[in-house]
């Protein structure tokens, strides 16, 4: 079975989030499953490359405007490699492979793995609108990661039948073990900072990184954010206007096993997401290996769900800064707490969100959808 994976970025240009989705489905057993990965450059002359194994092409780009690589070959290549494939998986959001399935060839099996739905940018929805129901039109299958994102999205109501719900799964193992230069990085860490905070993910506006920086105000703590994006500048200067630029460290985009040590250093993962954008959250599984505790936020999204409220982690208002401070505090305060909320959470990813778990459903949707395709014709 051949499978093609579309998304606009992949490792390693780019860690976390959709691409380690992607990443994660791309182990899928050879040579049962064979996979390629079809993806664009930020701004460049595209080629090929290959990571842990896949076969990655990135597509030439002229710029990348509102996160969204300008790619005009994307399409074709989208074409041109689904002619070669069983399953094409459209990673959604990309509006450059909704339009790439208008030309997908008819036997093409098409599964929509709806990540997040986009938020604001009306007048560019009200454009792309036409090519996103097409390609749920078009779609055999339609993966979300809760079942609440289809009850929220304006797009997916309308094609519910079609829509299977599976949670992300993590690497347990992975994220929940040190080896030995890991241990001593972390205790490395703890020396320096005592009373450590976490936060992971791009520094764009949905992630409510200005809500985290209002809250240190409060916090008796350090804070340390990895990730890079268009707001880092903006961050940065805020941080000093609050008085906290001090005890809050922007480390840039480090590699797994360096997000791994500051996690486990930390004692809770900050979580400060303001916008149905974040769907999900799956650095709170990461956290919740390594037995950490998640401050997050009240979304009309999977990511209260994951981490709940009283049971893995606490969950406040989304965008209200003085209850994000008094959730890290009571962690920060109350170690007993922290510790029991974090061995809840590694309990709850083993049972609920494993990656074998995952890849299992995940096997499972794509043998159904290329059989009830192949039986059609």
């Amino acid at each position: 079975m051949k499978i093609l994976h579309a998304y606009k970025v992949y490792l390693p240009s780019v860690y976390g989030g959709i691409p380690s989705v992607i990443a994660t489905l791309a182990t899928l057993p050879q040579p049962e499953f064979e996979t390629e990965i079809l993806v664009a450059r930020e701004r460049g002359i595209g080629g090929k490359y290959e990571f842990e194994g896949i076969q990655v092409e990135a597509v030439s780009s002229l710029a990348t405007v509102m996160s969204t690589p300008l790619a005009p070959a994307f399409p074709f290549r989208l074409f041109w490699k689904a002619r070669a494939s069983d399953i094409v998986v459209h990673h959604a959001p990309f509006p450059l492979t909704d339009i790439g399935a208008l030309l997908l060839p008819k036997r093409s099996v098409l599964i929509v793995h709806w990540h997040a739905e986009v938020v604001g940018r009306s007048w560019l929805m009200r454009v792309l609108a036409p090519f996103i129901r097409n390609s749920l039109r078009r779609a055999d299958r339609i993966i979300v990661s809760d079942p609440i994102i289809v009850e929220k999205s304006r797009f997916l109501r309308g094609f519910s039948e079609k829509c299977v719900a599976i949670p992300y799964g993590c690497d347990e193992v992975y994220w929940g073990q040190l080896d030995a230069d890991d241990r001593l990085a972390v205790e490395s860490l703890r020396k320096k900072h005592p009373r450590l905070v976490v936060a992971v993910g791009r520094l764009v506006s949905y992630k409510g990184y200005e809500v985290l920086l209002h809250a240190m105000k409060d916090v008796d703590a350090d804070a340390v954010i990895i990730g890079e994006g268009k707001l880092r500048a903006d961050l940065v200067a805020l941080a000093k206007q609050l008085g906290v630029f001090d005890r809050v460290t922007f480390i840039g985009t480090l590699r797994p096993h360096e997000v791994k040590q500051y996690i486990h250093a930390a004692t809770a993962l900050a979580f400060p997401s303001v916008s149905e954008a974040e769907a999900f959250g799956l650095v709170q599984l990461e956290a919740m290996s390594a037995g950490k505790p998640v401050v997050n936020t009240a979304l009309p999204t999977a990511v209260p769900t994951i981490a709940r409220d009283g049971e893995e982690g606490l969950t406040v208002v989304p965008g209200d800064p003085i209850a994000f401070a008094g959730a890290l505090s009571r962690l920060l305060d109350q170690p007993d707490l922290a510790a029991r909320l974090g061995e809840a959470g590694k309990r709850r990813v083993h049972s609920e969100y494993s990656q074998s778990l995952f890849l299992s459903r995940m096997q499972d949707i794509y043998k159904q959808a290329l059989q009830r395709r192949t039986q059609e014709r």
